[in-house]
């Protein structure tokens, strides 16, 4: 075999790896963190009001049990009246990700019923108003 055929066949042997790995990276499937990253990014400051007016008062728990969770609000917010939503935001795989309005009752508690959520990982993010002032938080949560 002659040095040309050999050169010839590396050629090849290369052109065909990177056709390869286009392909596969082709393939792969890439979700970002949400649709309106930049639109989310220009609020961020909103957020940031939020968490400092949710620790002025109090914090959020979060608990499980076998078929409900809990969401438990600070005992200064409960009784007022409060609009807000909780996203339960799975990095994985979008399609798991729920968004639920925040129905609490006087003592500040919601119950969801977990068979409204798949079993994965979530970032929890409950974000409500009660007059002006904005409260945000967010807790990694895992389902089993």
């Amino acid at each position: 075999m002659t040095w040309g055929t050999k050169l010839l066949l590396v050629f090849t042997a290369f052109a065909l790896l990177m056709s390869t790995l286009v392909y596969m990276c082709m393939k792969q499937n890439f979700e970002l963190v949400s649709k309106d990253y930049y639109k989310e990014e220009l609020r961020y400051q909103d957020k940031i009001d939020g968490m400092n007016n949710l620790n002025k008062i109090g914090n959020v728990t979060i608990k499980e049990n076998r078929d409900k969770l809990a969401i438990q609000l600070p005992k200064e917010v409960q009784g007022l009246a409060l609009k807000g939503e909780a996203l339960f935001y799975c990095p994985v795989n979008s399609t798991n990700d729920r968004t639920i309005t925040l129905e609490v009752n006087d003592e500040g508690l919601m119950l969801i019923d977990k068979s409204k959520l798949a079993k994965a990982n979530y970032k929890v993010k409950l974000n409500w108003q009660i007059g002006k002032d904005q409260y945000y938080t967010e807790q990694n949560l895992s389902i089993d």
